[in-house]
This record gives C-alpha cells, sequence and structure tokens, in this order.
C-alpha cells in the first residue's frame, strides 16, 4: 500500500527528488497546507480576538493530541513553545540551584549539547556526559544516575545520531523527586516514531519533543511535559505563564499551577494550527504509531538487508534491525559517509550526515519503489 496521495503537494514540487531523511526534514502532508491557511484565515477574520480562538480552542486540541499519544493523565501538563531549546533553558531556569550538577549522554541533540556545554563553559553548570558508544550504556548510565551526584539528568528517548532507543527511562523516574534530581527525557527522535506509554511515569519525568520530525507538522510546535510539582517558578518565565493568585503579595510574579508556568511569551501559532490539522488527518486515515510503522519497518528491513550488496556494504549499520523498538532511520558509520552523500545529492538523493554517520530515514510517503531506486543508486557508490 502506498500513502504518497497524502504528501502529493510535497512530492509534486519536486517530482525528481528522492527525500530520505524523513527523520530530519520531515515532508508535510497536504493536511498541513489546509492548517496553515485556517490559521491565516483566523488571523485575518479575528485579528485581535485570535488569540482566543489560539488559546481557547487550537492550544487544548494539540496538548489532548499529544496527552492522548504519550498516555498522560491529564492535557494540562503540556506546554508549547518555538523550540525545544526555549523549555530547556526554562528548565534550568527553574531548578533553584545556584550551579546545577547536570549529567548527560555525550550524543545529545545539537541544542542540549551546545547550551550545556557553554553552560559548562561559564560555569553556570557541572556537567558530566557518559559516552553512548558502548554496548553497556545504559548500565553506566544508570550507575551514574543512581550515585546521587546531580541535580538534573537528561538524557534522549532516542538518540538522534545512532538511532539507538534508551529503554530505562521507568528506571530513571524511579530517582526523581521534586527537590532533585529532576529527570528530563528529550523525545524528539520518539515522538510518534515508537509507541510511547507515559502514564506510569509522567508524575516524575520532564518530556520533550515537538512536530518538525515524525509528527510531520514543521517548525514552531514544540511542547514540555512538565510534572505537575518540579519547580513551580522557572526564572525564564514570559506573559503566558501569569497567573493571578490572590495569595501573592503585592509584586510579586504569580505563575500557574498547570504546565502553562513554563511557558514564553508572544508566538507563532500555525505549528499548532498544522499539527492539529495533521493529527486529525492521521485519525481519519486510521493510521496510529502502530500502523504506520506496520508500512515503514518492513521498508527499513528490505533497505537494510540489501546494503551489504552495495557501495555502502563497508558501513557500521549503528543500528541494526533486532533492536526494537527502533528508529525510522538507518545509521551507517564511515569514513567515507560524507563522500556518499555527496555521491547521493549529485543524484537527487536527499539523505543526512552526523559527522561520519549517514543517515536515511523512512516515512509514510515511502514504499518499495523508492527503495528499489536507493539500491540501485547504491551500487554506484
Amino acid at each position: 500500500m502506498s500513502f504518497k496521495p497524502l504528501f502529493s503537494r510535497a512530492l509534486d514540487a519536486a517530482p525528481g527528488r528522492l527525500h530520505m531523511a524523513a527523520h530530519s526534514h520531515h515532508l508535510w502532508p497536504d493536511a498541513s497546507f489546509a492548517g496553515q491557511e485556517l490559521c491565516w484565515q483566523d488571523a485575518a477574520r479575528l485579528a485581535d480576538h485570535k488569540w482566543d480562538r489560539v488559546m481557547g480552542e487550537v492550544w487544548p486540541e494539540a496538548q489532548g493530541h499529544i496527552a492522548a499519544e504519550l498516555k498522560l493523565p491529564s492535557r494540562d501538563s503540556v506546554v508549547f513553545a518555538t523550540n525545544t531549546h526555549e523549555l530547556l533553558v526554562r528548565i534550568l531556569s527553574a531548578t533553584g540551584k545556584a550551579k546545577p550538577r547536570v549529567l548527560a549522554s555525550d550524543g545529545e541533540f545539537h541544542s542540549f549539547r551546545r547550551q550545556s556545554a557553554r553552560w559548562a563553559e561559564s560555569g553556570a553548570i557541572t556537567l558530566e556526559t557518559v559516552a553512548t558508544d558502548d554496548a553497556d550504556f545504559t548500565e553506566r548510565f544508570l550507575a551514574r544516575a543512581r550515585s546521587g551526584d546531580h541535580d538534573l539528568i537528561f538524557v534522549s528517548h532516542v538518540m538522534f545520531g545512532s538511532g539507538r532507543v534508551f529503554g530505562a527511562i521507568e528506571e530513571l523516574a524511579k530517582l526523581a523527586r521534586p527537590e532533585g534530581p529532576w529527570v528530563v527525557v528529550d523525545g524528539y527522535h520518539a515522538f510518534m516514531a515508537i509507541e510511547v506509554d507515559l502514564s506510569t511515569v509522567a508524575d516524575r519525568i520532564f518530556y520533550l519533543a515537538g512536530g518538525y520530525k515524525y509528527a510531520m507538522a514543521g517548525e514552531g510546535a514544540c511542547f514540555l511535559h512538565a510534572p505537575p510539582g518540579y519547580g513551580a517558578r522557572p526564572e525564564n518565565t514570559g506573559w503566558f505563564a501569569a497567573f493571578d493568585d490572590l495569595a501573592l503579595k503585592p509584586g510579586q510574579v504569580g505563575y500557574a499551577k498547570s504546565g502553562m508556568r513554563y511557558a514564553g511569551a508572544t508566538f507563532d501559532p500555525s505549528g499548532l494550527y498544522r499539527f492539529n490539522a495533521v493529527q486529525q488527518m492521521l485519525k481519519q486515515e486510521g493510521l496510529s504509531v502502530a500502523r504506520m510503522n506496520a508500512h515503514i519497518d518492513p521498508l527499513l528491513g528490505s533497505l537494510a538487508a540489501e546494503l551489504d550488496e552495495t557501495g555502502l556494504g563497508s558501513a557500521r549499520l549503528l543500528n541494526p534491525g533486532i533492536l526494537q523498538p527502533r528508529a525510522r532511520f538507518l545509521a551507517l558509520e564511515s569514513p567515507r559517509a560524507k563522500a556518499w552523500q555527496d555521491a547521493f545529492e549529485a543524484a537527487n538523493v536527499v539523505t543526512d550526515l552526523r559527522g561520519d554517520v549517514l543517515r536515511i530515514g523512512l516515512g509514510l510517503y515511502h514504499d518499495e519503489t523508492d527503495i528499489d531506486q536507493l539500491i540501485a543508486i547504491a551500487h554506484s557508490l
């Protein structure tokens, strides 16, 4: 079965392109175009009053989609921002620690890696990282997390470089306390790529993700699940987090009790419109994460099975098919990775490079004809 008709606008916009980077900039389905149009129409029709609709209808609908997908007990713990970096900064500002002690892996996404390195450089935090390349990463990470040496523990649910899945979130959640340590999970490469159930840990962990990748909604629809009781008063705060509390002393800054306490200021709501439109489309088509994976996993398997017979056969596959659940991309490590990406680009094939790792990612808009085309090109590498 092919789901290409759901992506006709994006595919027709560049008909000669073979886009194999759904884990990076996921192509947008046609439904997102309708969402973008609706955002503009609401702004034109409602003008100043558009915020009543955005905050009263659009925002709660998006919260509901996320709460249902992650099995959260309430949508009220979900707050949105333009990017996850904004939310990350706000979490650190809420710890109340003069110099938080942070534990992370060495394989985190750019926003955290760069920001945490700069904070460590300036002395704002102390930073310890655990190498991800070894097979016993999970055990070593848990050992350091259990040491009691940290105020904040940060780890990706799915590593963006290797595609490996961190399967010990429940073990980390057992360590979390409102007074510290806090557990923050970056779910960007997990959200809507693997089935995620936070129902047993939602009261103890922060979870960050967004719409740019597997949620297929593009930029501007990032979110945070903030557990109740963790970080009541972020120092980095915007006026959307305001709350009129009659018990406050005059001049004291108030905060919402819900996840809104982590909100910022005025934002472009178009990402939320696109997110809702895509979620509505998925529900209309009966496309749960499980059903999407039932389409995509065999394609990944076909691709992985034929790699050895191509020019890519010398690469080290960092996330083989035996790993379940799995990311929706293959991570191929080789000193030739850059040359391979250049060769693919010359053939109008979009792949993605991170250091010496070539990533090939699949989505709903792929079928076996795309795998055959890619393999044919890979034979020439």
